[in-house]
């Protein structure tokens, strides 16, 4: 099979090839997927475990991405709750060759079924950054209606889920991020937009639930405004601020097919969107991923047309 292929950490995107790997076996509980379209986050180049095994042995050459839409053609040994021929979408496994490829041998238990009228280059944009957004906000930050969330990087990848799926759920939304983001995130459904470039962060007073992407001197005012028992979720590593009197949660996202089955019904009814830049063909995605201008939205691998 065809496949994007890199070797080297320090070498990172240009690194990338297009090379021939063979087709993986689906072990027990497996499935094996034909891929349709794939989604990649530039910084799993940086993850260890994009390029070692779950024992921590080399695996490389790897096969990055992680998010997947495709066509279930093989169970393995045991699978159970998905059968061959059905449309399914979610995330490869981190220690285990990802989904740039044209199969991918994934745990059944990490996929969920796609709809039909749900475009694959859509099911591949969602997983990553809505599984996130719900854990971050209903799992971790326990979410009420009328709560106030501050929703940092509100008109990007993840931000952009979060600022839909909270002000759903009946919060009152403060977006942040450059000049350029106002419009896209209020439109997304934010209440309020805070320039980080030009506004004071702390005028916006007291929120019951601060979603962090960006740690550092952000995070650190950001903690200052939770309220009392209220949360700061980050996904930027482990929280080095703390609010005064609530919690802090740093947490990885985490495959789950109920979830994944809520964002599916809600981009279905027109609720809950992706934002996807660039769709490219797989013998187009090195340079798709190592673009000469900046690209707004997910730049998505459209395997087979």
């Amino acid at each position: 099979m065809k496949a994007i292929v890199v070797a080297d950490q320090a070498e990172g995107t240009a690194g990338m090839k297009l090379a021939e790997r063979p087709v993986p076996e689906a072990a027990g509980n497996d499935v094996l997927v034909e891929v349709h379209a794939s989604g990649f986050t530039p910084g799993e180049l940086d993850w260890g475990s994009t390029w070692t095994d779950r024992l921590g042995r080399d695996r490389t050459p790897s096969i990055p991405g992680h998010e997947l839409a495709g066509v279930v053609s093989a169970l393995g040994y045991g699978t159970r709750g998905l059968s061959v021929g059905q449309r399914v979408f979610g995330l490869a496994d981190w220690t285990r060759d990802g989904t740039l490829a044209e199969y991918v041998a994934v745990e059944a238990r990490n996929l969920a079924p796609l709809p039909g009228d749900i475009d694959f280059t859509v099911g591949a944009a969602l997983p990553i950054s809505g599984l996130t957004a719900w854990q971050g906000l209903f799992v971790h930050g326990r979410l009420q209606v009328g709560q106030s969330v501050l929703v940092h990087g509100a008109a990007g990848g993840v931000g952009s889920m979060v600022t839909q799926l909270a002000r759903e759920a009946g919060a009152h939304v403060i977006g942040t991020g450059r000049a350029a983001d106002r419009k896209p995130a209020l439109d997304l459904g934010a209440h309020e937009f805070v320039d980080l470039e030009n506004d004071a962060l702390e005028e916006i007073g007291e929120v019951d639930l601060v979603f962090d992407i960006f740690g550092g001197e952000t995070q650190k005012r950001s903690a200052a405004l939770v309220r009392a028992g209220g949360t700061l979720v980050t996904i930027a590593g482990p929280a080095e601020s703390r609010p005064a009197d609530g919690l802090a949660i740093d947490f990885v996202v985490e495959a789950d097919r109920p979830q994944l089955t809520e964002l599916a019904q809600r981009v279905r009814e027109g609720r809950l969107r992706t934002l996807i830049g660039t769709v490219a063909t797989l013998d187009d995605a090195v340079a798709a991923f190592n673009p000469t201008e900046r690209v707004k939205g997910k730049t998505i691998i459209s395997v087979r047309s």
